[in-house]
């Protein structure tokens, strides 16, 4: 892919390295330096042997380059449909984006396309009072402000809660999104549940009690037979993880996950089937064996 939302960070890596070493000497160490400022953690496995066996033909073995002037990156009209394509999304409105493409034909619409295994009922992206509470919630996160919020709880009942957002995390599946609380009680909430939300003023009682966030670490061994190991990062892109080559097909990759997620992570490792085994922790373990005992208990393999 030319241009993407997560591939594009390893040609703006590569375009880094290629200005530190047009500016002047450059070592491996600080060609790591920029593979682990500008790319994925687990980026040194993919970058740096490219450069090294000279797969890309842009950087010598000894860290020349046969290219004479810095790289720039102007759009081309393959990404400028593709951003066009993006812009239809109604999801870009949350974050007031305002791109200027009205002469460029759209790469794909959502017409193209059918997305299987996800909920009808996702969150209202073009309500006025959602992109506001959306936006509010976003400014805090960046700011560190507390925030108070009125909302429906699971009951529907109304009630008024004060917290400080930590971050936002959208659910691909429930196309929802969901905001991941501390000083409060409640860890997340779903954002469409929220009826009115403001900065917290400093009035009022605090009364709600921190509660603890838990979070607890994976560890799978990947055979990388038909890219298990492209497909395990790409479902996983938005979790913290690291990444270990044992061999030339297997790998051992940790993901760190949230305690309240535990059943969707399970859900997710069992989709891999065979290329994918939970080493750790045991109690993992136990809960892929209760799942799977769970499924021939209902006739399904």
């Amino acid at each position: 892919m030319i241009f993407s939302e997560i591939y594009s960070a390893y040609y703006n890596t590569v375009a880094k390295i290629l200005k530190s070493i047009l500016s002047g000497d450059v070592s491996e160490k600080e060609i790591l330096k920029i593979i682990n400022q500008n790319a994925f953690s687990e980026s040194v496995l993919t970058v740096l042997p490219a450069i090294k066996d000279e797969r890309w033909q842009i950087i010598n073995k000894d860290l020349s380059t046969p290219i004479k002037h810095i790289p720039t990156m102007p759009l081309t009209i393959l990404e400028k449909r593709w951003l066009k394509a993006i812009t239809e999304d109604p999801r870009i409105k949350l974050f007031g984006a305002d791109i200027d493409l009205d002469d460029t034909e759209p790469l794909f619409t959502p017409e193209d396309y059918k997305v299987f295994d996800k909920y009808a009922d996702g969150d209202p992206f073009e309500d006025e009072e959602y992109i506001e509470r959306f936006r509010l919630i976003l400014t805090a996160i960046k700011e560190k402000r507390p925030v108070v919020a009125k909302m429906y709880n699971r009951n529907g009942s109304k009630i008024k809660v004060r917290f400080f957002p930590k971050y936002l995390e959208y659910s691909e599946k429930d196309d929802k999104f969901r905001v991941i609380a501390d000083g409060c009680r409640f860890s997340q909430f779903n954002l469409a549940r929220f009826i009115s939300c403001k900065y917290y003023d400093g009035n009022g009682g605090w009364n709600e009690t921190p509660r603890e966030i838990n979070t607890k670490e994976l560890t799978l061994l990947i055979k990388d037979e038909r890219k298990a190991m492209e497909r395990v990062m790409l479902h996983f892109a938005h979790f913290e993880k690291s990444s270990e080559k044992i061999d030339d097909e297997h790998y051992r990759v940790k993901i760190k996950y949230l305690e309240s997620d535990e059943t969707e992570i399970v859900i997710r490792v069992l989709s891999f089937g065979p290329y994918v085994k939970v080493c750790e922790p045991e109690s993992f373990v136990d809960l892929i064996k209760e799942r799977l005992n769970l499924q021939k208990s209902c006739g399904l393999k």
